[in-house]
């Protein structure tokens, strides 16, 4: 029987407002929260929030009561949830709704989408820590047991690193270079691990719902719940599990209402309980469930950005590679200040959103590249983030 597991990013960056040359040395803001600009925080977060958090919200708690076996997860970055605190306290009021109704699972993630892992172990500890306070503080849940890193970048240190922290689950790309012969509907165990368990996303079935969905030149178009649920049936005797992971925008924002987004998604649980082996899970009941049919190797990074699914959406050119450098250069000044003003500016600039505006990468991933991104060039978002860390600097020296 396969399990269908509804894993949704929810994240928004704080975006850094055009930040020019004349403008180091004034101390900030550095963030756009509400300026004219129709790409500004709050207009964006409010935007999206109407389009695609409130109406799934209310979609999916429509689902949850109707559907005692219905279940999904999600994983909310700690900036995310203080832009709803702030702009939209009725969508936070609606993740809190979905929460209590014991059937949504939250995921444990860095505080601040972060790439923190890569860089600097005591920060990536640290932002696990406020994120999970946070979660305590507005859901009043203990820390999550299964851990997300930052668009499921991950490797083989990752998980042994997170597994020495007490979780007993991660998550990561089904890559095809990854899995070779092995299909993404089983649970693994990461090499050099005792304990962790490994839920791999099978990107075929969750990029036909988040990218394919309303392309009118594929093959599939248009895509049914009943034709979805075929293919999740088709799996039975052949897989645990059938892990869809993706953004959550992707209804209602990246799959606008009129391409019948919600209207599949309403229509998805009943189609998937048709047969009488398919179930919903959350990642930490699958892992509880089954039991690891093998080891998964993977000693490079993985992430599930771009169609190359490795770190080149963020650290894929010089501009990001100084940009990273400059910033994790300059942390142990930063927390010896004991500035927290300094400390949380500098933590709102590790999101990996601000490198991901840096890329130059085209053809296949362009428009991805672009999606709420306020700049005109990525050599325009690289000036004004290393303005902002100039300034930021001498914010360090003033402080002493």
């Amino acid at each position: 029987m396969p399990s269908i597991c509804f894993y949704f990013q929810v994240h928004q960056p704080l975006r850094i407002k055009k930040y020019r040359y004349f403008d180091i040395g004034k101390k900030g803001p550095y963030f756009d929260d509400n300026s004219d600009s129709n790409l500004n925080n709050q207009k964006i977060l409010q935007k999206v929030a109407q389009k695609s958090y409130l109406p799934a919200n209310r979609l999916l708690f429509e689902l949850i009561k109707e559907y005692p076996k219905f279940k999904v997860s999600f994983s909310l970055s700690g900036l995310a949830i203080e832009q709803f605190e702030k702009y939209s306290p009725e969508t936070l009021e609606s993740f809190q709704k979905l929460v209590d109704t014991k059937r949504v699972e939250l995921l444990s993630e860095t505080y601040y989408h972060s790439l923190s892992f890569i860089y600097s172990k005591d920060e990536f500890k640290s932002q696990i820590d406020l994120h999970a306070e946070k979660l305590k503080n507005v859901f009043g849940i203990k820390r999550p047991a299964v851990f997300r890193n930052t668009e499921l970048i991950y490797n083989n240190d990752l998980a042994k690193y997170i597994e020495g922290l007490g979780y007993k689950g991660i998550l990561a790309e089904g890559a095809d270079h990854v899995l070779g012969w092995r299909s993404p509907n089983f649970v693994y165990r990461p090499v050099n691990t005792k304990k962790i368990k490994l839920l791999l996303k099978n990107y075929k079935l969750s990029d036909d719902i988040a990218f394919r969905f309303s392309e009118r030149s594929w093959c599939e178009y248009p895509l049914t719940a009943e034709k979805f649920a075929a293919w999740v049936n088709a799996i039975n005797g052949n897989g645990q599990i059938v892990n869809l992971f993706m953004d959550y925008e992707t209804f209602g924002e990246h799959q606008w209402e009129d391409t019948g987004i919600f209207n599949f998604l309403r229509a998805l649980p009943r189609e998937i309980l048709k047969h009488p082996d398919n179930d919903f899970t959350t990642p930490f009941e699958a892992i509880k469930k089954y039991e690891a049919v093998g080891e998964i190797d993977v000693p490079y990074y993985i992430s599930w950005a771009d169609v190359e699914r490795d770190l080149s959406a963020w650290i894929g050119n010089s501009m990001q590679a100084d940009a990273l450098s400059k910033l994790y250069e300059i942390k142990d000044k930063v927390y010896k200040s004991k500035n927290n003003e300094i400390k949380k500016d500098w933590q709102r600039l590790t999101t990996s959103d601000h490198f991901y505006y840096m890329c130059v990468k085209w053809f296949q991933d362009g428009d991805v590249h672009a999606y709420f991104n306020p700049y005109d060039s990525p050599y325009d978002a690289f000036r004004y983030y290393m303005n902002v860390l100039a300034d930021l600097e001498l914010r360090l020296k003033e402080n002493g």
